[in-house]
């Protein structure tokens, strides 16, 4: 990967408009030319990041994804912005759309009409075999045609075959905590693992693996 200089950089943050953020600095930046920047922090030990950069990790999971049939932010290019300190970057152009949860917040009494393709399209991630510890309503994008997809995708496995029932469980029981910590606990999950059709949520355990 090549070495964003720091003019490079200054531009971007200059142009562009920062959408999201921590105490470390921007994270996400959309630019002037309709693509994203995204930035990632870690705490990894620097060296660790050199030998597994995570921008490159989350450009083999977009690839690893479309081979999959599933939609995600198709990305331009991965480069470091400090290589000595294991700070990468990707350039990446974002789905359309706008996410479940957005949906959920602005039309609470309208995403039972959702729920269908909803469940269907989370059983098809597990059936190709796709792990996505961060699966919430936060990271699946609903899209202009109708058909769903998936950004933020950097916490993602790929397996060989379809995930076990145990994993299945701990995935939705990872959803089912995301709704409490984000106070959306009137969200209709139980009736989303209903539509599932698998008893994976009958017994929830208390605390997220």
């Amino acid at each position: 990967m090549r070495i964003v200089s720091a003019q490079e950089l200054e531009k971007w943050l200059g142009n562009g408009q920062v959408l999201e953020k921590d105490g470390r600095g921007p994270k996400v930046v959309a630019l002037d030319d309709g693509r994203f920047l995204k930035i990632f922090h870690t705490r990894r030990h620097p060296l660790l990041a050199r030998l597994q950069p995570a921008a490159q990790r989350f450009s083999r999971n977009a690839g690893q994804l479309g081979q999959r049939g599933i939609r995600t932010p198709q990305i331009v290019e991965t480069f470091w912005l400090d290589r000595a300190a294991g700070l990468s970057a990707c350039l990446y152009r974002p789905l359309p759309g706008i996410s479940v949860e957005q949906l959920y917040r602005q039309a609470p009494q309208q995403i039972a009409d959702l729920l269908p393709a909803l469940a269907e399209f989370i059983r098809h991630l597990h059936e190709r075999g796709i792990y996505f510890r961060s699966l919430h309503l936060g990271n699946i994008i609903r899209m202009p045609d109708g058909q769903f997809g998936l950004i933020d995708i950097l916490d993602l496995r790929c397996r060989q075959g379809a995930l076990s029932a145990w994993l299945v469980r701990r995935n939705l029981c990872h959803l089912r905590h995301y709704l409490e910590r984000r106070q959306l606990t009137d969200f209709p999950l139980d009736t989303l693992c209903e539509l599932y059709r698998r008893p994976v949520c009958a017994s929830a355990p208390g605390k997220a693996q």
